[in-house]
């Protein structure tokens, strides 16, 4: 596996720890199962905060007020 997919793929199984939990207590779901709908549900966390930003983002710019974050003072 090239160097930067191994990544993608450590971080794959990274963000699936984050949810052992639920999957013990899930125990009819094969642990396959389990490792692909935990990296489901990260995945749509962070298109859900992605989504979030988008609008943050464009209702800035629809009101000129500039874009929150940006700037010398946010660093």
């Amino acid at each position: 596996m090239r160097r930067e997919d191994q990544e993608a793929f450590d971080t794959l199984f990274t963000a699936a720890k984050y949810h052992v939990a639920a999957m013990v207590y899930a125990s009819r779901v094969t642990p396959l199962e389990a490792i692909l709908m935990s990296i489901l549900v990260e995945h749509q966390k962070a298109i859900a905060q992605l989504k979030g930003r988008i609008r943050e983002l464009e209702a800035a710019t629809s009101q000129g007020t500039g874009i929150r974050g940006q700037g010398p003072a946010s660093e």
